[in-house]
């Protein structure tokens, strides 16, 4: 009999009975014990196939699966990969940004300088970026983005994509920000910005200081802050240093 190891046996079952196919299903997911891995490692040793399944995307891509794949992979079996759902691509393909190359910053932490140095990098970045965010707190992504990234960035907020309910709203982060935060989305969303201009900006002085502040206050070293503002805003590592240490009160 054909097994599945599949994130959500409920859903996973409710599928495949559409398709009156009626495998063996194990679960599999991103707090399964290790005994489970073993199982399904004493499986494929039997000469069995396996197929991962996750819930809503492709497995390992902010779905779990990388744990059991490199185990598999060790172990000197084969991996087989079949193209499958991704809001990653499915974003950029409607988006209308340059996608030949594009930054994957999945869930973001909370808060913290982690948080506050991908967001920096988002900012500086020339190539388009893509994050994954739980509806409640969009409105607050977007509104962390516009400091870095300066509020007439254009960006795109996917919602519910391939599904019922789908629905994609563009412009500029200060917009959409705006948007969320009247209209809070529901639904799994992905933002999709765009990358930074290639040619320097002229330095917005109204925009360092906010971004300075929202960084240190993130915890991130005044070092570091300095020099992620020097990248940000083309200021020279002197400039830089100087008005942070004006922001921080030194």
């Amino acid at each position: 009999m054909p097994v599945v190891a599949a994130e959500d046996t409920r859903r996973t079952r409710a599928l495949l009975s559409h398709l009156d196919a009626h495998p063996r299903l194990l679960s599999y997911h991103a707090h399964s014990p290790r005994r489970v891995a073993e199982q399904l490692l004493g499986i494929l040793g039997e000469g069995r196939d396996v197929a991962l399944v996750s819930d809503a995307g492709t497995p390992l891509v902010s779905d779990p699966g990388a744990a059991l794949v490199a185990e598999v992979r060790s172990a000197g079996f084969g991996v087989v990969p079949l193209p499958g759902p991704s809001a990653v691509t499915a974003a950029l393909s409607a988006a209308g940004f340059p996608a030949d190359r594009y930054i994957f910053a999945g869930f973001l932490p909370r808060k913290g300088s982690e948080r506050a140095r991908l967001l920096a990098r988002a900012g500086r970045e020339e190539w388009t970026s893509v994050f994954f965010e739980a509806p409640g707190r969009v409105a607050e992504l977007l509104s962390d983005l516009v400091p870095v990234c300066g509020a007439e960035r254009q960006a795109v907020v996917a919602r519910e994509l391939s599904k019922l309910h789908e629905d994609l709203q563009s412009g500029t982060l200060a917009e959409l920000a705006a948007r969320m935060t009247a209209n809070p989305p529901r639904g799994e969303c992905t933002i999709v910005v765009s990358g930074a201009p290639a040619v320097a900006e002229e330095v917005q002085p109204e925009r360092v200081g906010p971004a300075a502040r929202r960084l240190l206050a993130a915890g991130v070293s005044r070092r570091e802050t300095s020099e992620l503002l020097s990248e940000l805003f083309g200021l020279s590592r002197n400039q830089a240093y100087q008005l942070v240490m004006e922001v921080s009160g030194q």
